[in-house]
């Protein structure tokens, strides 16, 4: 059973899945593993529905390696994602103790004031309300 190239629209025939049997189905595989066809244009050329039907008739019954070289990125369920960000929270809030500790014995080594020069220009940054016109006493 040889299949051959349709010229026009409507002469193009839709099939359904039933309507493949396994030699032509080879027969498609043979033709876009020598390189003739792609499996695109075999999917255009013969009127397969499908648009992956060739692509997976290419790993079933193929000899080349048709599988996707990059395997698709599955997404966490939004419960192992929640998990991942409360471990990661844990994980920042132990380094910010680890730092807080070697500014302090720093501070006792050195005889320095590290976090007393710094902190009250951060806190008076935060604490100065955003949008606030100048009074007439900050003049």
């Amino acid at each position: 059973m040889t299949y051959t190239m349709n010229t026009s629209k409507r002469d193009r025939q839709k099939r359904t899945q039933k309507d493949y049997s396994l030699s032509f189905k080879l027969q498609v595989v043979d033709e876009v593993e020598k390189g003739h066809l792609t499996y695109k244009q075999s999917h255009v050329k013969y009127g397969i529905q499908g648009s992956s039907t060739v692509l997976k008739w290419l790993r079933k019954h193929g000899t080349l390696d048709w599988t996707s070289k990059m395997p698709m990125k599955k997404k966490a369920p939004p419960k192992t994602y929640i998990s991942q960000l409360e471990a990661k929270i844990k994980r920042l809030e132990a380094e910010k103790e680890i730092l807080n500790r070697a500014i302090d014995i720093a501070d006792d080594m050195l005889n320095t004031e590290i976090r007393k020069k710094y902190l009250p220009l951060s806190q008076t940054a935060s604490e100065k309300p955003q949008g606030d016109k100048p009074t007439a006493s900050s003049k």
